[in-house]
């Protein structure tokens, strides 16, 4: 089964996105047509590819270079693109977490693309060279395992979104767009910084070697270490949209276009990624490990929680009751992370899957509905005539019939099919984002609920008492629900049940399809959320114990240079030496004597 998948497919979701933006730039800006075509075709490639990796992770397949240590083959899979020695060259890692991010990312790239072939992409310049670039730096984001490819990939999707939160004319988009590209400049030199100490203190970026070294650090380095560590967090929690440097999210996520609004979804996740990949490995108490920052993640997350919750409750704008609800989301899931439970973990991920989804689906919709108001407004009665009179049909209502003004029956009639869809995404879309029942928002909440209330400690899982953090949790989780529940809809009654004369609006199945897509992987993953579960919460617990990651890096080798390896294979020679991998011992029988045939008379 292992030998099925090629090793270099790990680095296949970086290389693709970034070969794609190469050939479009290519081809020029006046191919429309073309760089769509091509731009689809390679986020549904990127998809596939996504999928596959999730599934050879999930089945023990995982695609590993022969350098990888056996016992980590088949759940861990570690490429080196430059065959360099850990912690020394690049380093692409791909476990359970890794894969289910990018698995998310193609998702989300596919319905973006989808929905922007539609009309949305014509409005500017090098859209799809952008699209696929970022894409690029998200993928890299989730694979890389090393600080300092962590901080490239990071510059490269940030240099992406530049454009592409710009990607339009208007003055809200404009001054959205300088505030977020000032915001996040501040971060990565924070970032840089942070790096650069945290290099000085243990001498490699290396997350692996961090976990064995950080330790180890002298007792009189410690400060140094926490300073450079804190410096670190600001950058990550900055783009994690945490309060108070939050502030940026809501005016930049509303003012951009749906379908980059939809991609950055995902960008406020990758932020909570590193800190998870990061502070599980060396921060989180385990197998001796410096324990600390865990009291700041579940105050910030409470802080930003409630922060989301008031600006919910103080706005009427869709596009910015969805930016406070991703700072909820981001508020939730920074809280959960920091408590350290594998349970509670595992359900905020698959809330941070659910979460994702529903507010990319809800920032599509929202461009079609301010489209139909917008119509409502131009045209109030496209037919230039008013409603014919009931009573004009010459057929009494019955007596106990409700009538509206125009002596219209107030039941019974038909609704368009335009208005129909916008209706019920609207309501699938408020269930998923507020975590009411039946759907995968409630189910990732309550996981995380009652991992709070229930929490488990050692090997024997004993139970442990619930602490004033985690009750506050609990009830900030549950007032923020319900009130962007009241907030979604006072805005939809004020949309869609408010009496008036509206033209039926002209919706496109590549603008509907991707939104039915998103809700119905929502729908998809409450029907077979035990599956999802199981796998969300086995990732969970990789980040609880992060020995197997530790050792699978730490016992890669690069492979011999490839005239070397013929030598061996093809002619046997005993005496080869080599600098970097010592003597090559000759081959021995059963007996072990040096003696045993080899070459062709091998039996």
């Amino acid at each position: 089964m292992i030998g099925v998948i090629s090793p270099h497919l790990i680095i296949a979701p970086v290389l693709l996105p970034m070969l794609t933006a190469a050939l479009m730039l290519a081809l020029g800006d006046q191919k429309r047509e073309t760089l769509a075509g091509i731009n689809v075709g390679a986020c549904l490639v990127n998809l596939a590819l996504a999928s596959l990796l999730t599934w050879s992770v999930h089945h023990g397949a995982a695609p590993a270079s022969p350098g990888q240590p056996a016992a980590s083959i088949g759940t861990l899979g570690i490429y080196l693109p430059a065959n360099w020695e850990v912690p020394f060259g690049i380093v692409l890692v791909l476990d359970r977490l890794s894969s289910a991010m990018l698995l998310l990312t193609a998702v989300m790239a596919s319905a973006a693309i989808v929905f922007a072939v539609a009309r949305w992409e014509r409005i500017g310049v090098h859209f799809h060279p952008l699209f696929q670039i970022q894409l690029m730096g998200l993928n890299g984001a989730f694979l890389t395992g090393d600080l300092f490819n962590l901080f490239v990939f990071f510059e490269v999707l940030l240099a992406a979104s530049y454009g592409l939160l710009l990607h339009a004319p208007g003055r809200q988009r404009v001054g959205a767009g300088l505030h977020y590209i000032a915001i996040n400049l501040v971060a990565s030199s924070f970032f840089l910084v942070g790096g650069a100490m945290l290099y000085g203190v243990t001498g490699t970026l290396n997350m692996a070697d961090l976990a064995i070294r950080i330790p180890a650090v002298a007792a009189g380095d410690q400060m140094l270490l926490h300073a450079a560590v804190a410096i670190l967090a600001m950058a990550f929690l900055t783009k994690a949209a945490i309060w108070p440097m939050g502030f940026w999210l809501v005016p930049a996520y509303s003012a951009a276009g749906a379908p980059v609004a939809a991609l950055f979804a995902i960008m406020t996740k990758v932020g909570i990624y590193a800190i998870l990949r990061l502070w599980s490995l060396g921060f989180s108490g385990e197998l001796g490990m410096l324990r600390w920052g865990s009291e700041w993640l579940i105050g910030g997350g409470l802080a930003t929680i409630a922060f989301g919750m008031f600006g919910l409750l103080q706005t009427r704008q869709l596009g910015r009751i969805t930016g406070f609800g991703v700072l909820v989301t981001s508020g939730t899931l920074l809280a959960a992370i920091g408590f350290n439970q594998p349970h509670v973990t595992g359900g905020a991920l698959y809330y941070l899957f659910s979460s994702t989804m529903a507010a990319g689906a809800m920032f599509l919709l929202i461009e079609l509905i301010d489209r139909s108001r917008l119509l409502e407004t131009e045209f109030p009665n496209p037919d230039d005539a008013d409603p014919v009179p009931f009573f004009l049909d010459e057929v009494e209502p019955p007596p106990d019939t409700n009538l509206d003004e125009h002596q219209l029956a107030l039941t019974g009639r038909v609704i368009p099919a335009a208005v129909a869809f916008l209706g019920f995404s609207f309501m699938a879309c408020t269930l998923l984002l507020t975590g009411m029942p039946p759907l995968s928002g409630f189910i990732g909440k309550f996981m995380i609920l009652s991992g709070l209330v229930n929490p488990v400690s050692g090997p024997m899982l004993s139970t442990l008492p619930v602490s004033v953090a985690a009750w506050l949790l609990l009830a900030l989780v549950i007032l923020a629900g319900l009130s962007a529940l009241v907030a979604l809809s006072r805005t939809g009654i004020r949309m869609f049940w408010t009496p008036r004369d509206r033209p039926v609006p002209q919706l496109k199945v590549l603008e509907c399809l991707p939104i039915g897509m998103l809700v119905l992987l929502c729908l998809l993953i409450t029907v077979r959320a035990e599956p999802v579960v199981r796998y969300l919460q086995a990732a969970a617990l990789d980040l609880k114990d992060p020995r197997p990651y530790v050792q699978a890096v730490q016992g890669s080798r690069p492979l011999p240079p490839p005239d070397i390896t013929h030598r061996i294979l093809k002619q046997g020679i005993p005496e080869l030496r080599d600098e970097e991998m010592g003597p090559v011992a000759p081959p021995v029988d059963a007996s072990g004597r040096g003696d045993a045939p080899t070459g062709r008379d091998a039996p």
